[in-house]
């Protein structure tokens, strides 16, 4: 039975193209860095999950994103829709072989069943890296340091990270919390100062049933707030483990909309990215618990991999060829394609990326594929190389041409 579908990917996934995906590559390789040097280890949990695990854990809303199915065994399984839930999973699965205090790094896709629009896919990858089992500050401290250093390993030029104590929050304004609006209700709506006006703000806390003075005043009070001992320790020992001071910044009416964050949450802001933030977190002491009853507190991090990948190269800081090829083999003649191939072989045992080109077209052809993918240097061997036991290496950019014997080659590729 035939069908008469499309040749497009489904709406809210993507293909990723050489181009695209190297730039990808090129960021999570520069994040990667950091996170290895600061021993994060990585963590790859399956795509599809028994049902039972995700459903329940999200709130009834994001049940509904979750895309589930049944398998051929009669098996409720669903998609990945984030990493948390999973590493709570690994981590009462393998209590006894994961470390104490593990942390880890997880760059993996996600799916949730939402509406496509401009920014938001059905498809997309999380970046997370956590600290499991550690309630010290110094834990806050290493996500706070690691996040930094991360994105200034992209390249960017200014990091801040915006940040907060939940606890000094939601004592600030349970004062001002009704049974129609309870706290958390105001810190969701207060999570969207950096998305929507002041006024805006105020005027949805109103919707929800708080008077114009109590919302006033609660905004008051949260800007007057003092930092708390245990962030002043946390910024402490940020600075100490290399974080410019001024790059950690006391934000009061820093809200974060999940209410499971229990200490010190925070935001990353770029000073060229004006609309929002690339990613944020927190110590969640409880939801771990909550997940999969086994006791663990955590501290972590976001990072907005999509977004991040899609700024820097706006900015130029991507610097990625269309080809890993340090050099493209081209055929001279039928007669001449094993000499060429064994040069190619020879190439590869250096260590030297090679490309071979697989057809029998005009040479011509064949340096315009090179240039087209950017290869810096071309080799032939014709019929004078061969009588010379020599190799024509064509520098694609200048247009020169030497005559070089192997090892010759190797030195100029290296």
């Amino acid at each position: 039975m035939t069908t008469n579908q499309p040749l497009q990917t489904l709406k809210g996934f993507r293909d990723f193209l050489p181009e695209e995906k190297r730039k990808r590559d090129f960021v999570a390789k520069k994040i990667k860095e950091i996170f290895e040097k600061y021993g994060f280890e990585p963590l790859e949990t399956p795509t599809l999950e028994y049902a039972s695990l995700l459903l329940g854990k999200y709130g009834k809303e994001a049940d509904k994103l979750v895309y589930t199915f049944e398998d051929r065994g009669g098996r409720e399984i669903a998609l990945r829709y984030d990493q948390t839930v999973p590493s709570a999973r690994v981590l009462a699965q393998y209590q006894g072989q994961l470390p104490k205090n593990f942390r880890r790094y997880q760059i993996q896709n996600v799916y949730r069943a939402d509406k496509p629009q401009k920014g938001r896919f059905r498809e997309f990858t999380q970046c997370d890296i956590d600290i499991f089992g550690s309630t010290s500050t110094v834990a806050d401290a290493e996500i706070l340091t690691c996040t930094y250093f991360a994105l200034k390993n992209v390249g960017f030029s200014s990091v801040s990270l915006k940040i907060n104590d939940r606890e000094t929050l939601v004592s600030t304004l349970t004062p001002f919390a009704t049974k129609e609006v309870p706290v958390f209700s105001i810190t969701q709506t207060l999570d969207k100062l950096d998305k929507v006006s002041g006024d805006d703000v105020v005027a949805e806390l109103v919707d929800k049933g708080l008077s114009h003075e109590a919302v006033q005043a609660a905004l008051e009070n949260c800007r007057q707030a003092s930092i708390s001992p245990r962030l002043t320790a946390i910024i402490d020992q940020a600075v100490a483990l290399g974080v410019p001071r001024e790059s950690l910044v006391f934000t009061p009416v820093l809200a974060r909309g999940l209410d499971y964050y229990t200490g010190m949450i925070f935001e990353i802001i770029i000073q060229e990215y004006s609309a929002g933030s690339l990613g944020g977190g927190g110590r969640y002491d409880n939801l771990i618990s909550q997940l999969s009853g086994l006791s663990m507190p955590a501290v972590g991090v976001g990072l907005g991999f999509d977004r991040i990948v899609e700024i820097a190269s706006q900015l130029g800081l991507v610097t990625v060829k269309q080809s890993n090829a340090n050099v493209l083999i081209t055929f001279f003649s039928e007669e001449l394609i094993r000499d060429s191939l064994e040069v190619a072989k020879r190439l590869r045992e250096k260590g030297i990326a090679v490309e071979v080109y697989p057809a029998l077209d005009k040479l011509g052809q064949q340096f315009k594929t090179a240039n087209q993918k950017n290869i810096p240097f071309t080799l032939v061997i014709g019929e004078e190389e061969k009588a010379q036991g020599k190799i024509a290496l064509k520098n694609m950019e200048t247009g020169s041409q030497e005559i070089l014997n192997l090892d010759e080659v190797v030195e100029r590729l290296r």
